[in-house]
């Protein structure tokens, strides 16, 4: 019986994995947003934020995902992952 347990799990994991790629798929869709203009998004995040800061762009990261509101929607969310290598000093006359 365990033996087919086995296979079951994984069977379980790639539909999960299909299942959260199609989600992904799907509010791209809904967006109209193209991968190139997410890349359009993320040069100019990258523009923006190495004025402050030295980021390892190598390792950034932008998605769009869905997100549940309070009356049961959902809206779509743009989730940036950047890893930051250190802070510029910009002077403490500033903000």
């Amino acid at each position: 019986m365990d033996f087919f347990k086995f296979f079951s799990k994984d069977q379980n994991k790639s539909k999960d994995i299909a299942k959260e790629r199609l989600k992904l798929v799907l509010i791209h869709d809904r967006a109209n947003i193209s991968p190139k203009f997410l890349d359009m998004v993320k040069g100019d995040i990258i523009k923006v934020i190495s004025n402050y800061m030295e980021i390892d762009e190598s390792g950034f990261n932008i998605k769009l995902s869905r997100i549940a509101q309070d009356n049961d929607d959902y809206t779509s969310a743009l989730i940036a992952n950047i890893p930051i290598k250190r802070m510029k000093n910009l002077g403490k006359n500033n903000g």
